[in-house]
């Protein structure tokens, strides 16, 4: 109560000094006299670097200061324009194109990685730029370049990549893709391969507790995706790879304008790995025997005049993996001891639609519409494990925004629904159930560039398992002095622990699945909570002229209950509620600058103290390294005619020595080490542009071949009682290089 008095007095202090905003819309002067909005115009005071960018719709507001009376409106390709500022609503500025320029050199650009002063919550915003640095195929390979998050492969049969923020699994992250719930439940553990990298405009990664317009199961981050709109994206692109791995990808995108509000797009995805690669000879595949096709189309209305955006997807994926031994065949082994073998297919189908208004004549007030409907099923068996899947979700989000006497002070409310339908078979045993929940939230929002901002929010929720339950959530952020800021962030996070499909990896051994019935909702347990609080700080500087950013932020993860995956038993894996204390502590420090003319080096350091009660005693998380570092090192030489240039890239990660899972109770043949020694990962990227329209790439990934030597037990009796291929803690794929290229048509 005392934590919501000073939140409620806070609020109403603030309105009481609600400051003047300068608002006005940018639009490009042309003899026809369309009026035609510019997006990503900068607008700041004159002399200072206090600024902004316009939106989508050409709009920008900017707080009053009584200390400058001139604004520049700036753009690339346009004549810049001094205002003098003698009312809060400028109305349309009309910029004029730069025609008498026949070459513009551009001596400083955004990059492509970018963490904001200004940004309340502690976001890093990933654009295509950087992906294009890495052999990104899907979004699971988008981060080998980005220190934000960790990726981690899942076990050494099914080759699926994991992600991990603050030392927690991808579970405990809510993924959205344009703000929309997508990798969730039956995908959770493949569901990052279906989005392809292609597909991606831009990536923000939030740590801690996010929005409350998301939901309410957010408790270490969210990651959002946001797909290339088919108005602004380029007529044709297309795009192949292949690897010394046997794997190939093929990547297309078109885009039909029918006019300047109405647009479509057509992206196709196909990959294949078709090769029996066993190169540490243990007579199983390294990497699965894979297909998979994947459609997507996409429609985009914006008549920014009239106030009305809107965008509807359909996509359908086909999965299909094989693994196990190199002489398993699924038509004469499977369910047989002729040889161990397991086959993955899934089928998805994804229908989403948004929908917005922005009142013309009040540009900082809107309403949205966001739904979604989903069907995903998903056949699959491990040796004699059989797990499927069958699930079909329903997502409804209604939000409004709007604003208390100026800008400054604005405000988001809405409601929201979700409906889930799962039908899962684990050994023939039937898990089926339905979820659903209505929830009301709001949040408020207090801008000041000068120093304080923070946003409040505010969420009810009604959901048939869990119960009604409140979500609060608060970010702050100070500036400190010039270039520098200091973020804070707390909030609580519910979720609902789909433990099989969160955990289909442990299907692949022989360890007996042991559920601790705890009268709950869920699988007969109880659902997970947390409070995640953090701070983090921002100092943007410059040093011998070339920018210089450090950032450090310590997060700590807090679970007041928790489903504990234990497997410190190898015979069995045992699922059970937390009994005593569960905590995650992380600390990152972040160095980036900008050696010479187009040369950046970004270093990273993390430190995780994971810590869990099992019923075996308090322990460190196992595969969980305690320490991590990360160096990359990016060069472009100067664009020639026609766009041809250099780019080279190189990437380090080392990997600290890690827990592993007690094995003490298996003959010693069978037996690991406490802890793995640590090692590092080279990758490196070549890109020759050509021209505008052609590109060329080649690199290596894990160059120095670094692998674990044992990545399955028991691989000499796959049938045996000491058959696992869970305790994976270094690469199984060795030194891999491979080959592309990229066609753009505007």
């Amino acid at each position: 109560m005392k934590i919501l008095f000073v939140i409620v007095f806070m609020f109403f202090s603030i309105l009481l000094h609600g400051q003047i905003q300068i608002t006005g819309t940018v639009l490009e002067f042309n003899p026809e006299e369309k009026e035609k909005t510019l997006s990503g115009v900068h607008v700041t005071w004159l002399n200072t670097p206090i600024g902004t960018i316009t939106n989508e719709q050409g709009q920008f507001n900017l707080p009053f200061n009584t200390s400058f009376t001139k604004l520049v409106i700036s753009y690339v390709g346009y004549k810049t324009d001094t205002l003098t500022v003698n009312r809060p609503r400028l109305g349309k500025i009309w910029l004029h194109p730069e025609i008498e320029l026949e070459e513009v050199l551009l001596r400083k650009k955004i990059k492509p990685i970018q963490k904001s002063l200004f940004n309340v919550q502690n976001l890093v915003h990933v654009d295509s730029r950087e992906m294009l640095k890495a052999a990104c195929c899907n979004l699971s390979e988008s981060f080998e370049t980005n220190p934000a998050v960790d990726v981690n492969v899942s076990d050494a049969v099914t080759g699926a990549k994991q992600i991990q923020m603050l030392g927690l699994n991808s579970p405990y992250l809510l993924f959205t893709q344009e703000n929309i719930p997508s990798i969730k439940g039956a995908s959770q553990i493949y569901g990052l391969s279906f989005i392809p990298g292609s597909w991606i405009e831009s990536i923000q990664i939030t740590k801690g507790s996010g929005s409350v317009l998301n939901g309410f199961e957010s408790i270490s981050g969210q990651i959002n995706t946001e797909l290339v709109k088919p108005l602004t994206d380029q007529k044709f692109f297309l795009n192949m790879y292949a690897n010394n791995y046997e794997r190939y990808e093929f990547n297309t995108r078109y885009n039909k304008k029918f006019s300047e509000e109405l647009a479509t797009g057509l992206y196709v995805h196909a990959n294949l790995r078709n090769g029996n690669i066993d190169r540490n000879s243990d007579l199983f595949l390294d990497t699965p025997l894979a297909k998979q096709i994947n459609i997507m189309n996409r429609w985009q209305y914006a008549d920014p005049l009239k106030g009305w955006v809107g965008y509807f997807n359909a996509q359908y994926l086909l999965d299909e993996k094989q693994t196990g031994e190199i002489s398993f065949n699924p038509d004469t082994d499977k369910f047989t001891n002729n040889a161990w073998g397991s086959e993955v297919k899934s089928n998805r189908l994804d229908l989403s639609a948004k929908i917005g208004y922005v009142f013309p004549d009040l540009p900082y007030q809107s309403f949205g519409y966001q739904t979604a409907l989903s069907h995903h099923n998903q056949d699959s068996y491990y040796g004699f494990n059989i797990y499927d899947i069958e699930q079909t979700s329903y997502y409804s989000n209604l939000i409004f925004n709007s604003i208390i006497g100026s800008t400054q002070h604005k405000f988001k409310t809405g409601l929201s629904f979700t409906y889930d339908s799962f039908k899962e078979d684990v050994n023939l045993q039937n898990w089926n159930r339905i979820d659903n929940s209505i929830g009301a939230f709001f949040e408020y929002t207090y801008d000041n560039l000068d120093k304080l901002s923070f946003v409040a929010g505010l969420r009810v929720d009604n959901h048939n398992r869990l119960g009604t339950f409140i979500t609060p959530r608060l970010h702050l952020r100070y500036s400190l002095w010039k270039g520098a800021s200091v973020k804070l962030s707390g909030g609580r996070g519910k979720r609902a622990a789909n433990i099989f499909a969160e955990n289909q990896q442990l299907f692949a051994s022989s360890r007996v699945i042991n559920i601790l019935n705890n009268n709950g909702e869920l699988y007969t347990l109880n659902p997970e909570i947390a409070w995640n609080t953090g701070i983090g700080f921002v100092q943007k500087l410059y040093i011998w002229n070339r920018a210089l950013d450090i950032s450090a932020d310590y997060y700590i993860t807090d679970f007041k209950d928790q489903v504990v995956v234990d497997w410190e038993n190898p015979r069995e894996i045992a699922f059970y509620n937390l009994k005593g204390h569960s905590l995650s502590k992380s600390l990152q420090i972040d160095i980036s600058y900008e050696i010479i003319q187009d040369l950046n080096i970004r270093l990273t350091y993390k430190n995780y103290n994971v810590t869990i009660d099992y019923q075996s005693g308090n322990l460190q998380k196992p595969l969980q390294p305690k320490h991590r570092f990360f160096a990359n090192m990016s060069y472009e030489t100067l664009k020639k005619s026609r766009g041809s240039q250099w780019k080279i890239d190189y990437t380090l990660h080392w990997t600290g020595e890690q827990r592993l899972p007690n094995t003490t109770p298996n003959p010693e043949e069978y037996q690991l080490k406490p802890y793995s020694d640590p090692y590092s990962i080279m990758n490196f990227n070549l890109t020759r542009v050509i021209n505008e329209k052609f590109d060329l790439y080649l690199g290596g990934e894990n160059i120095g071949n670094q692998v674990q030597k044992q990545p399955i037990l028991g691989s000499d009796d796959p049938f045996g009682p000491y058959f696992d291929s869970t305790i994976l803690y270094a690469p199984v794929l060795g030194e891999t290089y491979y080959l592309g290229f990229r066609y753009k048509l505007k």
